[in-house]
């Protein structure tokens, strides 16, 4: 699969031709960077102007074979003359970071950490060639930004009016897992710079969904882990968090337990076997395990378990070993709870702990009334 560049290589790229033209005086309709991977980006430059004080060209966003939002936008970079020194900032959609735990401080464009080194060092470059020992002001603009981020994690994570500008290897690699453990590294890090001391995580939006409808829980407050539920649980302990609720649909749920950290069917699938073990556990009859066992989609099983009287206590003991294998996980170092549902029947089990943080939640809104 084709490898892709980042939008901080593409404002790398943009920012470099500007002050070559600015500082050189002559055009440039191609332009080398060297990416943090190593890899070489020879970038086409597009919509040039120069004027005498400042120059500005873009390059498009190539996401290679990676299925990205931002693929075909233009990044934008204007330098001009500046006082002293390299001086980053942030234009049209590009996005503002109004909370804390974020790579950038808040009130700052979201242009993070990588992405602006490896801008300086290209502009920089530009300037020893140049022999120019002055300033320059170089800002990263991204028509269109500010739709864009709507289908980003941006909104979540406190980025308003565009999206960001990012990258820690300057490559896009097709389906990396990469870019999503860092997100939920960068929820995570959120809730904990703001004083939380206990995390909501779901698999996916179906959780999140379903705790504000049946709990009015915040979903701003809740942290998305995909099938990264080790990793979620890994980082979690990491950064001092002492509880975890876990909220998920039963299909994901219930593979966690039967210890699957990462609930991908590619990485293990034994949803049926394990709810036809607990189905004999809680006394079913042979027939409906042997009926549980065929099931095609967890559902199903649900059927089956009503059917027989026995869902409550299936439920309850895939809420108990869920919990167990998440503590396990965590070696310890954190109290693990889960609230167990589907979409058809909501609420199918939820651990005795989850009580505790019903309590807390009430105190919470009492104190923002």
């Amino acid at each position: 699969m084709r490898y892709g560049f980042t939008t901080g290589s593409c404002g790398a790229a943009a920012a470099k031709a500007a002050a070559y033209m600015l500082l050189m005086g002559r055009e440039k309709r191609e332009i080398a960077i060297e990416t943090p991977k190593g890899i070489v980006y020879r970038a086409r430059v597009l919509d040039i102007c120069r004027g005498e004080r400042e120059v500005s060209c873009g390059v498009e966003k190539d996401g290679g074979d990676d299925p990205d939002v931002t693929t075909g936008a233009m990044v934008y970079a204007r330098v001009s003359f500046g006082d002293g020194g390299i001086v980053i900032e942030g234009g049209e959609g590009v996005g503002t970071v109004t909370r804390p735990g974020l790579d950038q401080p808040v009130g700052r464009a979201a242009i993070n950490r990588v992405p602006r080194q490896m801008i300086e060092r290209e502009v920089l470059e530009v300037c020893r060639l140049a022999d120019y020992k002055g300033g320059l002001r170089v800002v990263i603009s991204v028509p269109g930004g500010e739709r864009l981020a709507e289908s980003t994690f941006n909104p979540r994570l406190g980025i308003v009016g565009g999206i960001s500008i990012l990258g820690t290897t300057g490559i896009v690699e097709p389906m990396s897992s990469r870019a999503v453990l860092e997100t939920i590294r960068v929820e995570l890090r959120q809730r904990r710079e703001e004083g939380a001391d206990r995390v909501v995580v779901s698999p996916g939006n179906y959780g999140l969904d379903f705790m504000r409808r049946a709990y009015g829980y915040n979903l701003d407050q809740s942290v998305k882990c995909g099938n990264f539920i080790g990793e979620t649980i890994d980082m979690a302990v990491e950064m001092g968090f002492g509880r975890l609720l876990f909220a998920g649909h039963v299909g994901k749920l219930i593979k966690v337990a039967g210890g699957i950290m990462n609930t991908h069917s590619r990485e293990g699938d034994c949803r049926m076997e394990l709810l036809g073990a607990f189905a004999v556990k809680a006394g079913a009859d042979m027939e409906s395990v042997r009926r549980i066992l065929e099931c095609g989609v967890t559902e199903e099983a649900v059927h089956i378990l009503q059917e027989q009287g026995k869902l409550g206590e299936v439920m309850d003991y895939a809420a108990e070993r869920i919990c167990f294998y998440m503590e396990k996980r965590a070696g310890g170092g954190l109290r693990a709870d889960c609230v167990i549902f589907t979409n058809e029947s909501g609420e199918l089990a939820r651990s005795k702990g989850v009580r505790e943080w019903f309590i807390l939640w009430e105190r919470e809104r009492e104190r923002r009334i």
